[in-house]
């Protein structure tokens, strides 16, 4: 056995050295044809384009992030153009049926925008004799090691949660509650 692993061993040496022996020259050319690619900038400034286009594109190479981001915004407004969601126009679904579900997803926003669906939760006041259960609640719900919530909770009235949704906000209003600590919801 020992003897088929030795010439298994020395005959994929061989191979592997004459394959390598015939893959250096195409290695050479892929090597060739990445540098190309890589250049390809090179090309374009190279084909005939309109000289003004082309000023216009090598000052805007020019130009710092920050700079480009006042371009954007500054083309934006003297155009009209509107900000688009991210997915652009291929977010929007095909047909004439575009106009009428903007419309219609405005009028629903409307009331939306009136009800308010995140709140800010805070602990106003605690009963003393429970004050070990609202530590280890607070503890719990913050995040916070156990010294954190003890200063956190004795240092009430302090905000808890800020951008809760109004079920999470209740359920953590009234679990506090029945441990005997008194929760606002702004």
């Amino acid at each position: 056995m020992a003897m088929s692993c030795r010439y298994a061993a020395r005959s994929c040496a061989r191979q592997l050295r004459s394959a390598g022996a015939l893959r250096a020259p195409t290695q050479t050319l892929r090597l060739g044809a990445t540098s190309r690619r890589y250049n390809s900038t090179e090309a374009a400034a190279e084909a005939p384009a309109n000289p003004k286009i082309a000023e216009i594109v090598e000052q805007i190479s020019k130009l710092t992030l920050l700079e480009t981001a006042d371009l954007v915004s500054s083309l934006k407004t003297k155009l009209n153009i509107p900000d688009l969601p991210v997915g652009g126009f291929a977010a929007a679904p095909a047909g004439g049926a575009a106009p009428a579900a903007a419309a219609e997803e405005a009028e629903e926003a409307a009331p939306a925008a009136a009800e308010k669906t995140l709140f800010t939760l805070q602990l106003q006041e605690f009963d003393a004799a429970s004050k070990a259960k609202v530590i280890k609640e607070v503890k719990n719900l913050l995040g916070l090691s156990l010294v954190e919530s003890k200063k956190f909770v004795e240092s009430a009235p302090k905000m808890m949660k800020e951008n809760v949704p109004k079920e999470d906000a209740e359920k953590i209003i009234a679990t506090m509650k029945e441990l005997g600590a008194k929760v606002t919801m702004d």
